[in-house]
């Protein structure tokens, strides 16, 4: 165990002067230093050889094939249940997350290192007290600049007809010219108006793109937004769009929000990108309508299955771009993990409200 994480071994006391931070994904000798320059009131409980080898930057899960010995593992749960705040799901699996909260009473806090951890957080089951007792938030909004970058990559792809420029350069053709589109002239709907949908509509609207985006907040107002409408609204202005960006959470609510009836109302030749989660798409609808051009151009990072199956149909459609839901990884990601951690934890060392909370009805 390293040394700058000696565990005190004692409670915290009523006045919260110091977190006992068990480390429960891989992160990089550096990344503790941040956290602990930055937050000198933290202790860090980690020990390397119990958490898989990191094979890259911001590789939160590690080593797929890493295995701890009984003995280890033991050691593990032990680590984790001496803890006030865990930073990141036990082996980002939430039959782990479920059981270090029933073993752990003193722990009070939960940090994710993905965006989407709230889904984690559902999928273990939780009671309501567990939910009460322990805060959970995420690192949204660390993804948003790379991800956004993935967003204009898509927008500009379709609105440039870079399909067929690729196809002609197969053939070795010099086409007749031909007119592109120009974003600046064109409408953007951004579905998702959270850390990723503000990233992306701040670089859609530099690029002078008409923005309109979905809020649940009556009257909202954002500078690079020209107008807010309800989810509710969606299908009455979606046909006006030249390009549909996808930013929401996978939740109950939006499981296939993106469905068959969604994509007869869109302008023929739209494109739609996708940097939410999969299960907001109904995958069987789109390719639909890719293959039959009302789709034009597809940039995806997120599928209904993943890694996406050699069977789907996605793959051999010309129209679409597949990125293997790594759009979002970044060489300076883990830093900004690390950066948002150190933060909420003064925050909840000074009696703050901590940042990015998980929402434990819809677990987003």
């Amino acid at each position: 165990m390293s040394d700058h994480n000696t565990p005190v071994g004692e409670r915290l006391p009523p006045d919260r002067k110091h977190l006992r931070v068990a480390v429960a994904n891989p992160l990089h000798e550096e990344s503790y230093r941040r956290i602990m320059e930055r937050e000198p009131r933290v202790t860090l409980l980690v020990d390397p050889s119990l958490l898989p080898p990191i094979r890259h930057r911001a590789d939160f899960s590690g080593d797929p094939a890493f295995r701890r010995t009984p003995e280890q593992q033991r050691k593990f749960e032990a680590l984790l249940d001496s803890a006030d705040v865990l930073l990141g799901i036990p082996d980002v699996d939430p039959t782990a997350l479920a059981r270090t909260v029933r073993s752990n009473p003193r722990l009070r806090w939960v940090h994710t290192t993905s965006a989407g951890g709230g889904q984690q957080v559902g999928k273990a089951g939780l009671s309501p007290s567990h939910l009460r007792r322990v805060t959970f938030t995420t690192s949204a909004g660390v993804h948003g600049s790379p991800l956004s970058e993935f967003v204009v990559l898509g927008v500009l792809s379709g609105a440039k007809d870079v399909p067929r420029l690729m196809r002609l350069k197969s053939r070795r053709q010099w086409s007749e010219r031909w007119m592109s589109r120009q974003i600046s002239r064109q409408k953007v709907l951004i579905l998702g108006f959270g850390g990723i949908g503000r990233a992306v509509a701040r670089s859609l609207s530099a690029l002078g793109m008409s923005v309109t985006a979905t809020s649940r907040r009556a009257g909202a107002e954002h500078p690079d937004v020209d107008r807010f409408v309800s989810i509710d609204e969606v299908h009455d202005v979606v046909g006006d769009m030249d390009a549909i960006v996808c930013a929401l959470p996978g939740t109950g609510l939006t499981e296939r929000f993106v469905d068959e009836r969604l994509l007869a109302r869109v302008k023929r030749g739209v494109t739609f990108v996708n940097v939410g989660r999969g299960s907001v798409v109904d995958e069987s609808a789109l390719v639909a309508a890719l293959e039959e051009g009302r789709v034009g151009f597809a940039a995806l990072d997120v599928f209904e299955v993943e890694p996406l199956p050699a069977t789907s149909p996605l793959w051999a459609l010309p129209n679409v771009l597949i990125s293997p839901h790594t759009a979002a990884l970044a060489a300076d990601e883990e830093a900004a993990v690390a950066e948002l951690f150190a933060d909420n934890a003064t925050r909840l060392l000074d009696g703050h409200a901590l940042v990015n909370v998980v929402d434990t009805v819809e677990f987003y």
